[in-house]
């Protein structure tokens, strides 16, 4: 795929959210970056009870196929354990950007967790260089719009997104991410 560059995009949790849900929103960013782009979008295990002792090693074999200059992207709950995989074991080849949507922050101030919380020095732990943009739609009624700011705070490198009129879903519209995603429009 010479020319090409991968995207990787990590589904939410929720029964069905593959093919029902988050399948739009990957058909959005798939649109909205147009040619010279391919977008994987793999079936996370399990996905009606999303787990880090089952996501994570499936993100990593992920993560791990793809070429230096790939772009992660993760969606809800599948954002928050994406960036923690990757803060936990960063991955051997250079990632050119991190793209959370409406990630629900677990840990101190955001979701109390059962597997883990994100660290206060997250930023610290991603691959260095890594371009991050954090996405948060603020009338996002099952991630709180304040978890963007608790990621701003752990992340400080990251540029963060708030997009008023925005659901959970971001309106199935990604047209803003696929802005952040091209080179120089970031």
């Amino acid at each position: 795929m010479t020319g090409t560059q991968q995207i990787l995009f990590v589904q939410g949790g929720g029964e069905g959210v593959h093919d029902e849900w988050d399948d739009k929103l990957v058909d959005s960013l798939s649109r909205a970056l147009g040619n010279g782009y391919a977008v994987r979008y793999p079936r996370m295990p399990d996905e009606g009870d999303p787990a880090y002792a089952r996501w994570s090693p499936a993100i990593r074999r992920e993560v791990a196929d793809l070429a230096d200059g790939a772009v992660v992207v993760g969606h809800s709950v599948g954002g928050t354990i994406l960036v923690h995989a990757l803060a936990e074991q960063p991955p051997e080849r250079g990632l050119a950007a991190i793209v959370l949507i409406a990630a629900p922050f677990v840990g101190r101030g955001g979701w109390p967790g059962t597997e883990f919380e994100l660290p206060g020095d997250l930023g610290a732990r991603l691959p260095h260089g890594t371009r991050v943009h954090v996405f948060h739609g603020l009338d996002d009624e099952t991630a709180p719009p304040s978890h963007a700011d608790l990621y701003a705070r752990a992340i400080p490198q990251a540029q963060v997104h708030r997009l008023p009129g925005r659901d959970h879903q971001l309106n199935n519209d990604l047209s803003d991410v696929a802005d952040a995603i091209r080179p120089g429009e970031s």
